[in-house]
C-alpha cells in the first residue's frame, strides 16, 4: 500500500450541500460552507450530533454524492473530476452492514476482492489475511447471519481494506456495539494509523472515541466547522473547570439556569434535563456558590462535582448545547436524505 501523497490526504473547502425536500417542507442546508483537511497517515475524528452532516461529507468524499458547492481532493484527486482515481484509493466502511448475511465471512471478502480488480488467487490470499488480522478466522466459513455484531462490525472494515487503501472512511463504526467490541475496534483502527500509516477519517458522535483515536478533532454543527484542533488543544482552551450538578427533578430546569447564571465566575451554562453543566475559572469556589443559589432559587440537588475539560464542554462552549442534547434534537440530515 502506497501511503505517499502530495499534499493533504483530504482537502475541503467550502463545501456545501442543500437537500430538496418538496412536498411544502423547507429545504434542509446539509453543509454549509464546510472546510478541514487531514494530513498523510492521519487520524482526522469529524464530530458532531445526527444530522450535524458528518455522514454528507463522507459520501461527498467517497464520491458518493455530488456538492452544490466548494472543492473536494482526496489522496490528490478531485472527488468531481477525478471520481474513478478517488474510488482507487479509498475504503468506504458506511453506518449501514455491507456484508452479505446469507454468504460466509469468507465469500464476502473474496467477492469484494473480485470488485476491486483482485484475481482468485490474489482475493482469496487477501480474505485470508484479513479474518486472521481481525481474529475471526474461526468463523470464516459460517453465514456472516450467526456473527456477533461485534465480528459483523470487523467483517465491514475488513471489506474496506480489501485493495489496500491509502485513505479510509469509517462512518460511525463503532455505533451499536457493545463496550468489548468497540475496545477491539479501537484498537484496530490505531493499528491501521499507526502501523499501516493509512489516512483515516472517522465520524463519530462518541466524545471519548474522537479523543482516544483522533491527532486531529473537526467538531461541526449545522453543517459548519465550529472548531478544530487536536483533542488536547481543544481542552486546554477551555480555562477552568467542568461543573456539573444533577437535580432532583427536570421541571426546574428553566429556574436552574436562570439561577446558575446569576452566580459569579459561572459561564457557559446549559440544563439538558436534570443536568446542569457549566464552568467555572475557581471550580472549588464557584461550586459552592451555584449549590447555594439552586438551594435560595428551590431546586433540590441530588449530586454535584467537578472535572477538568472534556470535548463534551468544547461542543457546549462552542455550540451552547451539549452533545446529547443536539442528538436529541432530530436526525436532520439523515430525514433529508431519505426524502430526497
Amino acid at each position: 500500500m502506497s501511503t505517499t501523497c502530495q499534499g493533504p490526504a483530504i482537502d475541503v473547502a467550502g463545501l456545501t450541500k442543500t437537500y430538496r425536500t418538496g412536498r411544502g417542507a423547507p429545504d434542509v442546508r446539509a453543509l454549509d460552507g464546510l472546510d478541514l483537511t487531514a494530513a498523510p497517515g492521519s487520524v482526522l475524528g469529524l464530530l458532531g450530533p445526527n444530522g450535524a452532516g458528518k455522514s454528507t461529507t463522507v459520501r461527498i468524499l467517497a464520491t458518493l454524492s455530488a456538492p452544490d458547492g466548494g472543492t473536494a481532493r482526496v489522496a490528490g484527486h478531485d472527488v468531481a473530476r477525478e471520481a474513478a482515481a478517488v474510488r482507487r484509493a479509498i475504503g468506504y466502511v458506511a453506518q449501514r452492514p455491507v456484508t452479505d448475511p446469507m454468504g460466509t465471512g469468507r465469500e464476502n471478502l473474496v467477492l469484494a476482492g473480485r470488485l476491486q480488480g483482485l484475481g482468485p488467487r490474489a482475493a482469496r490470499s487477501r480474505a485470508d489475511e484479513l479474518l486472521r488480522r481481525f481474529g475471526v478466522a474461526d468463523a470464516a466459513d459460517r453465514l456472516v447471519k450467526t456473527w456477533s455484531g461485534g465480528m459483523a462490525r470487523k467483517l465491514d472494515v475488513a471489506v474496506g481494506l480489501v485493495h489496500r487503501p491509502r485513505v479510509l472512511f469509517l462512518d460511525e463504526p463503532t455505533t451499536g456495539l457493545d463496550p468489548e467490541a468497540r475496545a477491539a475496534m479501537w484498537a484496530e483502527i490505531e493499528r491501521m494509523a499507526s502501523g499501516d500509516g493509512m489516512t483515516i477519517l472517522l465520524t463519530t458522535h462518541y466524545l471519548d472515541e474522537a479523543d482516544r483515536l483522533a491527532d486531529q478533532v473537526v467538531i461541526v454543527d449545522g453543517g459548519r466547522v465550529v472548531t478544530s484542533g487536536s483533542p488536547d488543544a481543544l481542552k486546554d482552551g477551555l480555562r477552568g473547570d467542568g461543573v456539573t450538578v444533577e437535580l432532583d427533578a427536570a421541571h426546574g430546569a428553566d429556574l436552574a439556569a436562570r439561577a446558575a447564571a446569576g452566580v459569579p465566575g459561572v459561564v457557559d451554562v446549559a440544563v439538558d434535563g436534570r443536568t446542569l453543566r457549566a464552568r467555572a475559572d475557581q471550580g472549588a469556589t464557584a461550586l459552592p456558590a451555584l449549590l447555594t443559589a439552586l438551594d435560595a432559587a428551590g431546586l433540590a440537588v441530588r449530586a454535584a462535582g467537578l472535572s477538568r475539560p472534556t470535548l463534551d464542554d468544547v461542543y457546549l462552549a462552542r455550540t451552547g448545547r451539549s452533545l446529547a442534547e443536539a442528538n436529541r434534537a432530530g436526525a436532520r440530515e439523515e430525514t433529508a436524505e431519505a426524502a430526497a
